[in-house]
């Protein structure tokens, strides 16, 4: 799905790739008419007039070829609005080459001539219901004219012969039923697939609908959020720079009960500042719509956060490795959040890794997209607790027997703005053993 920053909406985006379908189609027929004719005619000998037939073979490859051509040509040039004419357009093509090719194997003896049914399928799902009728209309008559016009002497029957003992083009009365079966199917298959289609359409523009009002809602819980947290937030800095003088002994001197009881108040709240900070954090990124992406130096990003985090590591005694690329072109995308994510997944490698353990950063480039794997030889994730690492507040239940403080927001934090850059977060992990986190990004994002 596009979002704001493209100029395409995605109703728009799924008719190209209905028209992109349809000519993929199109050269999947081709082959399966090329393969067709050549075992009928080289295999089962049967007498084929073969020329004619990849004549028409022929026009359906110019005209893939064009059609591909105008969609190239007019994508960004607002001609959107036409696709559906296009469409419409390519599928009486279709019939028509569809005709042709009945026509000069057998007409009416050709058991192919249901291969129209195809035609109306494909118009019932991509087409109004009005168009599909009118798509019925047009196969069953060109396929009458066709029929009839051989049966009449119009056109030459070019018949299967060896197939059938006497040619059914001469027989009128089979030629009614056959023809009053053909055009019936046609049109039930019509009314089948656009009520199917109706019906579809209607529920999922239902669910367009509910997702919307889901949406608002969760906005407006988070702005909610926003305004109480940020309030939590005020008075915890007020209670927290209160506790600090008294601790330091400026309002008197304490004894050491009173001392510890200060310190335990003051850790406790410095706890619930960074819970706040995180919970502030996760709700800015769901409220942000709109956000301003500019080019910025990878290779600085990871020497900064480098130069940071190495000192964190060595404090714990833990190795820490980094592996880059030498020169890692610039990324599009927000550079304070994209430090914030990476940061975040070193810190969880370092809260969960014991000492002398060891933590290997690799950021690589490979084909536009940047790509940040960190792995680490700390506790794991248990099995159960992966498909859920990813939810607010949520913490494998190691995690929290081995670090007590956490809020469980990092990881959802991290995803957030992974998806903010059209980019993706998972996680391999091996309880006991280390945990791998991979973060992706497409540099042009």
């Amino acid at each position: 799905m596009r979002d704001a920053h493209t100029n395409i909406i995605p109703a728009e985006e799924r008719l190209i790739d209905r028209v992109y379908w349809l000519i993929n189609l199109r050269w999947i027929a081709i082959a399966g008419v090329v393969s067709t004719v050549y075992i009928a005619s080289e295999i089962l000998h049967i007498p084929l007039e073969v020329f004619p037939l990849y004549g028409v073979v022929f026009f359906l490859i110019v005209n893939a070829v064009l059609l591909r051509w105008v969609i190239v040509y007019f994508q960004d040039r607002k001609f959107f609005k036409k696709m559906k004419t296009l469409m419409s357009f390519q599928l009486f093509l279709d019939l028509f080459y569809l005709a042709a090719l009945i026509h000069f194997s057998g007409g009416i003896e050709n058991p192919f001539y249901f291969y129209f049914i195809f035609h109306i399928i494909i118009a019932g799902i991509l087409l109004s219901r009005r168009a599909t009728y009118l798509i019925a209309t047009y196969a069953s008559a060109i396929f009458l004219i066709v029929v009839f016009c051989e049966q009449c002497g119009f056109l030459t029957h070019h018949c299967l012969k060896g197939v059938f003992s006497a040619p059914l083009s001469g027989n009128f009365l089979y030629l009614m039923g056959a023809s009053f079966v053909f055009m019936s199917t046609l049109y039930i298959t019509a009314y089948l697939t656009t009520s199917i289609s109706i019906q579809l359409t209607e529920r999922e523009q239902s669910l367009k609908v509910a997702n919307k009002l889901l949406k608002e809602k969760d906005r407006v819980k988070s702005e909610y959020v926003l305004r109480v947290t940020h309030d939590i937030k005020e008075d915890l800095a007020a209670i927290h720079s209160c506790i600090e003088p008294v601790q330091k002994g400026i309002t008197g001197a304490l004894n050491e009960r009173q001392t510890d009881l200060l310190r335990r108040a003051r850790v406790r709240s410095k706890q619930l500042v960074v819970f706040v900070d995180a919970l502030l954090e996760i709700t800015r990124l769901k409220l942000t719509e709109k956000i301003e992406m500019k080019y910025f130096s990878v290779n600085e990003l990871v020497q900064e956060i480098q130069e940071m985090f190495a000192v964190s590591a060595q404090e714990k005694q833990i190795s820490f490795e980094v592996c880059a690329d030498p020169d890692i072109p610039s990324m599009k995308g927000v550079r304070v959040y994209v430090h914030e994510a990476i940061l975040n997944l070193l810190n969880n490698s370092l809260k969960y890794t014991p000492e002398k353990g060891k933590i290997v950063w690799e950021i690589r480039n490979h084909q536009n997209v940047l790509f940040v794997k960190i792995s680490d030889t700390g506790i794991g994730i248990p099995r159960e607790d992966l498909p859920r690492i990813f939810e607010e507040f949520y913490r494998a239940g190691n995690a929290k027997e081995r670090e007590k403080k956490g809020t469980g927001l990092g990881l959802s934090i991290t995803k957030a703005i992974a998806e903010m850059h059209h980019g993706k977060v998972w996680v391999e992990s091996e309880l006991g053993k280390g945990t791998s986190v991979y973060l992706e990004f497409p540099s042009g994002a």
